[in-house]
C-alpha cells in the first residue's frame, strides 16, 4: 500500500477492511475469536478490539507464513480447540457471514479434515491454485512462485480461507516444512499432509468470487470500494430507498436509511449517519455522523456530527459544524455555518450568518449578515437567545451574552449587553444626511462641480 498505515486498517466504506472482516466473522456466532497480529501491532490490535473486544490477540513475532501465523495463535490458547476452525484474512472487505457460516457448515456436513473456499476467476494472477486429480478431488494448493507454467494456467484459485477439523491442524501444523519458494510455512500444505493421511479434502467453490478479494495497493482498494458501495446502494434501492443516480451516490456500510427516503445525485452518506423516512437529501451533499428527521429537506450541504429534527430545511449552501442540532420545522438557509448550537422548534437562521456556540429558542427568526461572536481571542462564551426572538439584518452577538424572549434588535445593531424579554435593543447612531454631497466632495477635490444646467 506504501503507506504508514497497515493494509487492513486502510478504509472502504466508512470502514476498516478488517472491520468488515470481524463483522462477517462475528455473524457466524463463533465461540471463539484469535486475531493474529505481526508488524504494526500497536495499530491494529487496538483497533480489533474497537470491532470486537472480545477477541484474542495472538503476536506472531516473525513473519514465517500463514502455517505459523496458524500455529501461533493456537498457541496462544494452547492447543485447546475443538469442532472446526475457520481461518480468514484480514484484507476481504467484502465477505459475508453468510457466505462464511454456509463454507463451514458444508465442511462439517462432509466430515472433511480440509475444506478450501475456492473461486475460477478469470485472472489467477498472484493466487495459490487448486490443482484436482483426473476425479476431480483436490490433491494441493500451490503457489503462485512455486507453480509450473501448467498449473499457473489453472482459473481455480485459493481465496486463503480455510476450514479445519480441530485435531486434524493441530497435528498437520507439527509436520509442516518450509522447503519452498519463500522459505516459509504455507498453511496450504496441510492439504498434502490430509492427503497423504487418506483423510478427505474439498473445496467449496463460492459464487461470488468477488467477496474474497484483497487489496495490495490504492487502485485495488478503490475498486473493492466502488463494488462494495455498488452493492450498499442496491440493497438500499430494494429496501424502499430511492436513489436517483447510483453513479454519483456514495452510502457507507454504517448508514441507516428508512423507507421512502430520496437521494438525489451527488450525495455522500458517510460513517454512523441516520436519516428518518420521506426525507429528501440532495443534491450535491454530504453528511457524516449525522442524523436526519423525518420528511426534513438537506440541499448542497455539508454536515458533521449534526442533529436536523423532523420538516426541517436546510440549504443551499449551508455548513453544519460538529454540535448543531436544529429542531423540527426549523431552517438554516444559505451560505450559513454552525457549530455547537442549539437552534429550537420552528426557528429560522435564513441566510448569510455564522452561528457558534449558541442556544436558539423556538420560532426565532436570525437576520441575513448576523455574526455570533463567540471567540475572545482566547475563550469561547456562548449567546442565549429567547423564544419568538426578532433579530435584524447585519447584527452582531458579542458573547457572552442573553436576550430574551419577544425580543427585537435593530439592523446593524451590535449587542454587548443583555437585552430583557419584549425589549428592543438598537445601537447604530442617528442617519446623517449631506446635502450636495457630489458638489462638495469634487470642491475638495479641486475639480469643477456639476453645471446649473
Amino acid at each position: 500500500m506504501k503507506s504508514k498505515t497497515m493494509k487492513v486498517l486502510h478504509e472502504v466504506g466508512g470502514r476498516s477492511m478488517i472491520g468488515h472482516v470481524l463483522t462477517a466473522v462475528r455473524a457466524m456466532e463463533p465461540t471463539q475469536v484469535i486475531a493474529v497480529i505481526g508488524t504494526q501491532r500497536e495499530q491494529v490490535g487496538p483497533h480489533i478490539h474497537e470491532h470486537m473486544p472480545e477477541a484474542i490477540l495472538a503476536v506472531q513475532e516473525t513473519q514465517d507464513g500463514t502455517g505459523h501465523a496458524v500455529r501461533v495463535a493456537l498457541e496462544s490458547i494452547e492447543g485447546r480447540v475443538e469442532g472446526t476452525v475457520v481461518v480468514v484474512t484480514g484484507d476481504t472487505p467484502l465477505l459475508q457471514g453468510d457466505s462464511l457460516r454456509a463454507f463451514a457448515e458444508e465442511h462439517e456436513a462432509a466430515e472433511r479434515a480440509v475444506s478450501i473456499l475456492s473461486g475460477v476467476v478469470p485472472d489467477p494472477h498472484g493466487y495459490g491454485r487448486i490443482v484436482r486429480n483426473k476425479e476431480g478431488d483436490v490433491e494441493a494448493i500451490v503457489e503462485e512462485k512455486d507453480a509450473t507454467p501448467l498449473q499457473r494456467d489453472i482459473g481455480e484459485i485459493n481465496s486463503g480461507i480455510l476450514a479445519f477439523d480441530a485435531a486434524f491442524l493441530n497435528e498437520a501444523l507439527t509436520k509442516i516444512g518450509n522447503d519452498n519458494a519463500n522459505g516459509e510455512f504455507y498453511l496450504t500444505d496441510t492439504v498434502g499432509i490430509a492427503r497423504d493421511s487418506g483423510l478427505t479434502v474439498g473445496a467449496y467453490a463460492i459464487d461470488d468470487v468477488s467477496q474474497t478479494e484483497g487489496a495490495n495497493d490504492r487502485a485495488q482498494l478503490a475498486a473493492l470500494g466502488r463494488e462494495l458501495n455498488r452493492r450498499i446502494v442496491t440493497q438500499w434501492m430494494k429496501d424502499g430507498v430511492t436513489v436517483m443516480d447510483p453513479e454519483t451516490t456514495w452510502i457507507d456500510a454504517d448508514v441507516v436509511l428508512n423507507p421512502d427516503v430520496t437521494i438525489l445525485p451527488g450525495v455522500q452518506l458517510l460513517g454512523a449517519t441516520v436519516i428518518a423516512e420521506d426525507a429528501v437529501v440532495g443534491p450535491d451533499s454530504t453528511l457524516k455522523d449525522c442524523e436526519v428527521g423525518r420528511a426534513a429537506r438537506v440541499v448542497r450541504t455539508h454536515g458533521e456530527l449534526a442533529v436536523i429534527g423532523d420538516e426541517a430545511n436546510v440549504g443551499p449552501f449551508s455548513y453544519l459544524r460538529p454540535g448543531t442540532n436544529l429542531g423540527a420545522r426549523g431552517k438554516i438557509g444559505a451560505f450559513v455555518e454552525t457549530k455547537n448550537a442549539q437552534i429550537g422548534n420552528g426557528s429560522k437562521v435564513p441566510h448569510l450568518t455564522y452561528v457558534g456556540d449558541a442556544e436558539i429558542g423556538e420560532d426565532s427568526n436570525i437576520g441575513a449578515g448576523t455574526i455570533f461572536a463567540n471567540y475572545d481571542g482566547t475563550n469561547k462564551h456562548r449567546t442565549k437567545i429567547g423564544n419568538r426572538t426578532k433579530t435584524g439584518a447585519n447584527n452582531t452577538f458579542v458573547a457572552p451574552i442573553e436576550i430574551g424572549d419577544d425580543a427585537s434588535t435593530g439592523g446593524g445593531t451590535t449587542v454587548r449587553r443583555d437585552v430583557p424579554d419584549g425589549s428592543l435593543a438598537v445601537s447604530a447612531g442617528p442617519q446623517r444626511i449631506l446635502e450636495r454631497w457630489n458638489e462638495r466632495r469634487a470642491a475638495i477635490r479641486g475639480e469643477q462641480g456639476p453645471s446649473e444646467d
